[in-house]
């Protein structure tokens, strides 16, 4: 079918180069060869699909389209370009998927003779549309921009095809030196093509075209012999195979009959063994389930411990060494009077006071790029810029993250003790306001050391003046407020949309 349409597309496309030069009753004929080609095929491809736009699903619909097509061909409209883009096209698609059934092809001995195969088809398809190009040089005189370009890279394509085809199966080089000298007009091809590459302005000439048409539908037809020559090595060698097949198939009945009659306990115990291996199999699927849910478990409870990062070395048996991070930026923050919120409610209040605090503090930094260090009693500590580095975002994240932890605790109430202890002291103070949870924020940013401290309960902990002077900024902070160094409003102030203001002279220790 791939041969009868890259004829028809050769002469359709001499018909339009030399305008109308060969009689419609000419392509009347080569179009009933091509439709008696169609009608031979046993098989059409489940979905075959040319380009976006067109897809068959069956010879019909296939054969509607190519007699629209033609008719089109018949009347003023048509042009080279179309022509080229449908021919081109089908043959593509059909080369294509030949390609996808010798690729399935490819542990078989045939596998060679079929890449060959393929590279001759495809060799001679592109010397078709080359040809089409040629036509046109000596029907109109030239070859213009994209048309030369064109013809320059479907004729090297073809060239390059059939070496390929040759090295594939080198009984074709003999059959190829052959035809060379054996074929008259191939000096002639040679010389046109020659002259083609060349592109030199010429007059047009019909007569010319017809000659070039002539000698490469010759040319092209002694290729089309090498080509049925190597079908009939391909049906041989699969016919071959089909036999040795049917000897070993007839000779493994036998032997399988053998050992049905001879050997029913062998079937037996094989049962017996597949039914022990089965359920030896399902007990181990089942047993590694449990363990990959185990290790996901731990994994998990490991990477709220330590960052990720640093979990994933220990757990490869690595030293974790200390790094020296040149900016960090460290967050502290602290109940006000949770000594005496303490003092004041029973053990289960406090720690259910401060899982409360804690359980929300922890879901809200979860939306920022900082990793929290570690909680005693009402101190959180959390750090940005390690031990992953992220530039100069940790500023932004940590002051960022303070205001949404400081907007989340006022919707928390300390324990009711705590409200009625400061009513005590302080008759005039309303018992709604004291209730309200009051936390105290401090944050510096500057260089620190970090490192995992310890082997049974391992840490990663963070050394420094940084972390003394973020702590001391929250102890000398007040309720309510986010206390920051002059180093952190800089930094701040660098970023953009943040608003500070002076806290005044404080001793700081």
């Amino acid at each position: 079918m791939v041969t009868q349409m890259q004829q028809e597309r050769s002469e359709v496309a001499f018909y339009i180069f030399t305008n109308g030069s060969t009689l419609r009753s000419n392509l009347s004929q080569r179009f009933a060869v091509t439709d008696e080609a169609l009608a031979n095929m046993t098989t059409w491809p489940h979905e075959l699909t040319f380009d976006k736009n067109l897809t068959f699903y069956g010879k019909e619909s296939f054969q509607k389209q190519l007699e629209a097509f033609r008719e089109k061909i018949s009347s003023e409209e048509s042009s080279i370009l179309e022509v080229l883009q449908w021919y081109n096209t089908v043959n593509a698609a059909m080369l294509d998927h030949l390609t996808n059934h010798i690729k399935e092809a490819d542990n078989s001995g045939v596998w060679r003779l079929l890449i060959a195969f393929k590279n001759l088809l495809r060799s001679i398809e592109n010397g078709g549309i080359s040809m089409v190009y040629g036509i046109n040089y000596f029907g109109r005189g030239e070859l213009r921009g994209d048309n030369y370009i064109q013809y320059v890279r479907h004729d090297a394509l073809s060239g390059d095809l059939l070496k390929g085809a040759l090295n594939f199966v080198p009984m074709l080089q003999l059959s190829y030196m052959e035809l060379r000298k054996s074929m008259d007009g191939f000096n002639e091809v040679h010389r046109r093509r020659n002259e083609i590459l060349q592109n030199n302005q010429r007059k047009p000439s019909v007569e010319d075209a017809i000659s070039y048409f002539d000698s490469m539908v010759t040319y092209v037809d002694e290729l089309r012999k090498l080509q049925s020559g190597l079908r009939r090595k391909i049906r041989e060698f699969v016919n071959e195979n089909l036999e040795e097949a049917n000897n070993e198939e007839a000779i493994g009945i036998a032997i399988l009959a053998l050992v049905l009659v001879v050997s029913p306990i062998i079937i037996i115990l094989v049962r017996n063994a597949v039914a022990t291996i089965q359920m030896y199999a399902a007990n181990l699927v089942a047993k590694a389930s449990e363990l990959r849910e185990e290790k996901r478990k731990s994994d998990s409870l490991l990477f709220q411990m330590l960052p990720p990062s640093v979990a994933k070395q220990l757990k490869q048996t690595r030293q974790v060494p200390a790094e020296f991070y040149e900016a960090v930026t460290v967050y502290f923050s602290d109940i006000v009077g949770f000594t005496e919120i303490a003092a004041e409610s029973s053990p289960l209040e406090v720690v259910t006071f401060l899982n409360s605090i804690y359980k929300l503090f922890d879901a809200r930094i979860e939306r920022y790029d900082v990793y929290k260090v570690e909680t005693i009693g009402d101190s959180y500590m959390v750090a940005s810029g390690l031990p992953v580095n992220n530039g100069n975002q940790h500023v932004s994240e940590v002051a960022t993250m303070a205001l949404d932890l400081l907007a989340g605790s006022a919707a928390l109430r300390v324990p009711n003790r705590r409200a009625a202890a400061v009513q005590a002291v302080d008759p005039t103070s309303d018992d709604a306001e004291c209730s309200k949870l009051q936390i105290r924020s401090g944050i510096h940013t500057g260089p620190v050391v970090a490192g995992i401290v310890g082997s049974k309960m391992p840490r990663y902990c963070l050394f420094g003046d940084t972390v003394n002077t973020a702590s001391r900024m929250e102890t000398t902070g007040q309720p309510l407020r986010i206390h920051i160094t002059l180093e952190m409003k800089e930094s701040l102030d660098l970023v953009g949309g943040f608003i500070t203001e002076p806290r005044g002279l404080v001793d700081v220790k």
